[in-house]
């Protein structure tokens, strides 16, 4: 089992450590709901430095991720980041990543901790294009730190004007005494913030300064289940949940990062489905009865017949009512449709809604 360089810091603060994708993970601190709150109304530090990275340079670097990816690369500026795809010859999701352009001839790519080796695998099968590509996993870490106020937590740690770093915007800058750690405006909350990389060495100290900074600001240590409950709220997608090999982004609701402007892996299964309709989408829901959705619960219509299973559900801490994501059918996915989870053997009414919930 792997350790992140912060374990014996997050062991010291009480956090409950679980084993995710290989690693002792914080799952919680002091509570979820309580965990969750601080990062809607203050701010909140992740470790995430489970996270995989991959440095993609040199001759053949666009090639290779414009055919890998669902997205346009080619769009992107250096010091800008993408949310994309990395597609199977099926057009089904390897994995759903976020790629950083640091130049014309070298990328990085922020993938799943439970898809590494399979990512890293993929991309070594497809890259005829000669490009060079260094998996430096288990050489960073990354931090998130989201919330309304973390732009006040952590501007006095870095002399870079971090309100000039738009949305999906990086920069590579000092930070917290050191030099060359990348800030990005980029987040798995909704609720505003900014991921710092940096060299495993250079993280203890990182973290150790941020949660002085942001004391003032009532900063706190958050664990992966308000991650995902604080995702979930958004209607973000989780791989391993909402996302799979089987799975593709039309049937994901991940249109609007699949361009067909270019050719890329499963590019032609992709479009027929765009321009034929597929057979089951993705839904938001929210329980009307009493009751929690949990994952590869049942969902049935009006006449009692399954349509779909259930990918995720929680009681929203936020909301103080049960919401959920599944997959059903794609006759039965309009918005304002009732449908009922199955839960116990009960039949639990609930109504599609499009996230995020509110």
């Amino acid at each position: 089992m792997k350790k992140t360089t912060l374990f014996d810091s997050h062991v010291s603060l009480g956090a409950k450590m679980v084993d995710f994708a290989g690693y002792l993970m914080p799952v919680q601190y002091e509570g979820v709901r309580a965990e969750h709150l601080s990062v809607k109304h203050n701010v909140g530090i992740f470790d995430v430095s489970h996270m995989g990275e991959f440095i993609i340079y040199g001759d053949g670097s666009l090639e290779l991720l414009q055919f890998c990816l669902s997205n346009d690369v080619s769009i992107l500026n250096n010091g800008e980041a993408q949310y994309n795809c990395l597609l199977n010859d099926n057009g089904g999701i390897v994995d759903d990543l976020i790629l950083y352009k640091f130049s014309n001839e070298k990328y990085m790519l922020v993938v799943n901790a439970s898809n590494i080796k399979k990512d890293w695998d993929y991309l070594l099968s497809k890259n005829t294009y000669g490009a060079n590509m260094e998996n430096v996993s288990d050489q960073y870490s990354l931090l998130s730190i989201q919330g309304p106020k973390t732009l006040q937590s952590i501007q006095e740690l870095t002399p870079h004007d971090l309100s000039t770093i738009s949305y999906y915007n990086f920069v590579v800058t000092e930070f917290a005494g050191f030099n060359d750690i990348i800030i990005s405006n980029t987040g798995y909350t909704g609720c505003g913030g900014f991921e710092i990389y940096c060299k495993n060495s250079q993280l203890k100290e990182i973290w150790n300064n941020i949660m002085l900074a942001g004391s003032r600001y009532s900063i706190k240590p958050i664990g992966l289940a308000a991650r995902d409950t604080l995702r979930l709220e958004m209607g973000f997608c989780l791989y391993g949940n909402e996302l799979s090999d089987d799975i593709t982004p039309i049937e994901a609701g991940l249109g609007w990062i699949t361009k067909f402007s270019k050719k890329f892996n499963g590019c032609k299964i992709l479009k027929e489905q765009k321009e034929k309709g597929v057979k089951k989408k993705l839904i938001g829901f929210e329980l009307i009865d009493k009751g929690i959705p949990r994952k590869d619960y049942e969902i049935f219509n009006n006449d009692n017949i399954i349509i779909g299973s259930v990918t995720s559900g929680t009681m929203s801490p936020s909301l103080g009512k049960a919401i959920g994501l599944g997959y059903v059918n794609s006759a039965s996915a309009k918005i304002n449709t009732t449908i009922y989870i199955k839960i116990r053997n009960n039949l639990i009414k609930a109504m599609i809604i499009k996230p995020p919930f509110k």
